[in-house]
């Protein structure tokens, strides 16, 4: 029994030593950033950073591996909305692994952040180069060439992301590409494809319906509007775009109140009409 106690201790002894020697040829700045991970997994990003700080003080920088602590470092100041040290720890990180296209998604997001549309679009285009073509980048990418008015890109874009995956933004996207290209017949398909997609997504009714007004095309732009109406009776867009087409059938009375409940709500663009067809409003 003695000889079996002696035998269990001295078991644990030789374990507890190879854990140690293992430990010990982990590198300080490794165990460190191990802690930081762990805080990193749970989402708590600021006590992830203080460790990444003292791993990266540690090494020096002198490892290779290193920068990728540093690419974390600069997800946990993304995450905290500290845009400006995320960018610096990108900089850092990107020379070495000028490959990974992670880096310039995470470069892009950040502008975007910032409302930096051209180092966005700048970012996205580097990281679309190095990767297979994905949906939701080719959407991304299509919405900022749509705000740049580069129409026949944004339909390009849409129409190779719908080849993966087709849904109510990508469709809608299409339509107003179409309806610049002034392809109408093209762009209410879109918008009717948005529609059938997802009848509760609202853009697709409110851009069909503010460019069947812009074409005269009061009827139409009145069945889009009412549906969107159903979905949100106090959106302010379709409350202006029904007074519109209202007026513009004749149906004066009616379209004023829209009017005039779309002006209280914030929609500045009523007042012209007000004073055109219901009362002057005054300054």
């Amino acid at each position: 029994m003695v000889k079996r106690k002696k035998t269990v201790l001295l078991f644990v002894w030789v374990l507890m030593s190879c854990v140690s020697i293992v430990a010990a040829q982990v590198p300080k700045w490794k165990q460190i950033e191990a802690k930081g991970d762990t805080l990193y997994k749970q989402k708590e990003f600021k006590g992830a950073i203080k460790f990444y700080n003292k791993a990266i003080s540690l090494n020096g920088l002198k490892d290779k591996e290193a920068y990728r602590t540093v690419y974390k470092r600069a997800v946990c100041f993304y995450s905290t909305g500290d845009f400006q040290k995320a960018l610096k720890d990108l900089e850092v990180f990107i020379p070495q692994y000028p490959s990974l296209s992670q880096a310039y998604i995470l470069k892009a997001f950040i502008y975007r952040e910032l409302g930096d549309d051209e180092n966005q679009l700048t970012n996205l285009e580097t990281a679309m180069q190095l990767q297979p073509a994905d949906p939701e980048l080719l959407k991304w990418r299509g919405l900022l060439y749509l705000q740049k008015s580069d129409y026949l890109r944004t339909k390009n874009d849409m129409l190779q992301a719908r080849q993966f995956q087709d849904d109510s933004e990508i469709e809608t996207y299409l339509g107003l590409s179409y309806y610049n290209l002034d392809k109408k017949d093209s762009s209410l398909t879109s918008f009717n494809k948005s529609i059938e997609l997802d009848a509760t997504y609202m853009p697709a009714y409110l851009y069909a319906g503010s460019i069947s007004l812009e074409e005269g095309s009061f009827d139409l732009a009145l069945q889009y509007i009412n549906l969107a109406l159903r979905l949100d009776p106090k959106n302010k867009e379709a409350i202006f775009y029904k007074g519109v087409g209202l007026v513009e059938l004749k149906r004066i009375d009616e379209g004023c109140s829209f009017l005039n409940r779309a002006f209280y709500l914030g929609m500045d663009e009523a007042a012209g009409y007000l004073k055109e067809y219901c009362y002057e409003v005054e300054d």
